[in-house]
């Protein structure tokens, strides 16, 4: 239970840093519309309901476990941003995403 709510705090975390990027990438015509925006409220909100659910999810998970967990962030990250960025995931990409996860992977052994 605890893994599966671990797993999906990291994916909250993956959408609020794509609703980030998405906010960042527009321009806004008010003061402070870079700060001020539905993006930008939404992607914090999602992170701090992440950061709660994180350390919810540490309960019942080891401290060993969790960076493993983690890294499924950037997969995660890579998928939405090809979904709603319109990003390409080359091979360089797939290759490093997958570098990522071995070694974190390994390091936990």
């Amino acid at each position: 239970m605890y893994i599966g709510i671990f797993l999906v705090s990291v994916f909250i975390a993956s959408i609020s840093q794509v609703l980030l990027k998405k906010s960042a990438m527009k321009q806004y015509d008010y003061k402070f519309g870079d700060y001020l925006n539905p993006y930008v409220i939404c992607g914090y909100g999602l992170l701090f309901l992440s950061m709660f659910l994180t350390i919810l999810a540490y309960r019942g998970v080891d401290l060993k476990t969790g960076p493993v967990i983690e890294a499924t962030s950037y997969v995660y990250v890579a998928v939405l941003s090809a979904v709603f960025l319109n990003e390409k995931i080359t091979k360089k990409k797939t290759i490093g995403l997958l570098v990522i996860v071995i070694g974190v992977l390994v390091s936990n052994l």
